[in-house]
């Protein structure tokens, strides 16, 4: 019976192993890169439109998260204030409307409005989550830090604190 056991248990643990690092891009598990970060085009929830494109020349992090998720509207007064102080790297937030349970574009926009504590924080509409996949992403939240020259340096799962932001970026041209 202990062998049976034991068996079940390797077998699962192999499948296990092998299912988190099939298509797996260094990135997406924490690594780093150092590729042409993928441009985007979105709408914010003021109805501007950003593209990656416009922040050339300019280090750029983008965290993507959820209205459902804890971690990350625990942590959204701490982005809103990286956002809002004067640090050498511009702070961009994409959400995903009707995309891994998130809420309808309406129903985000609606919720969102009432968010205090993200008064300064820049949300991008990524409708349906093409962005969020051609970033890697597998959950939320997730950071994504890009250099000055447009390279995905790095995607990390997880939240991030202010400190850990800005020291990672202390090291990024």
């Amino acid at each position: 019976m202990k062998k049976m056991i034991l068996i079940l248990l390797a077998v699962t643990m192999i499948s296990l192993l092998a299912a988190c690092s099939s298509g797996t891009k260094a990135t997406e598990a924490g690594g780093t890169a150092s590729a042409e970060a993928p441009n985007f085009t979105l709408t914010d929830t003021n109805g501007k439109t950003h593209s990656l494109s416009d922040y050339a020349g300019k280090k750029v992090y983008v965290k993507f998260w959820a209205s459902w998720c804890s971690i990350c509207l625990a942590g959204l007064e701490e982005v809103d204030l990286l956002a809002k102080n004067d640090e050498d790297f511009v702070v961009l937030t994409i959400v995903s409307p009707g995309y891994k349970n998130e809420k309808e574009t309406g129903a985000f926009k609606k919720w969102f409005s009432g968010v205090e504590e993200a008064a300064n924080t820049t949300v991008l509409l990524d409708e349906g989550g093409k962005v969020a996949d051609e970033f890697g992403v597998r959950g939320y939240p997730t950071s994504a830090y890009i250099d000055s020259d447009g390279k995905l340096i790095q995607t990390l799962p997880g939240h991030a604190g202010n400190e850990q932001i800005i020291e990672k970026f202390a090291s990024i041209k």
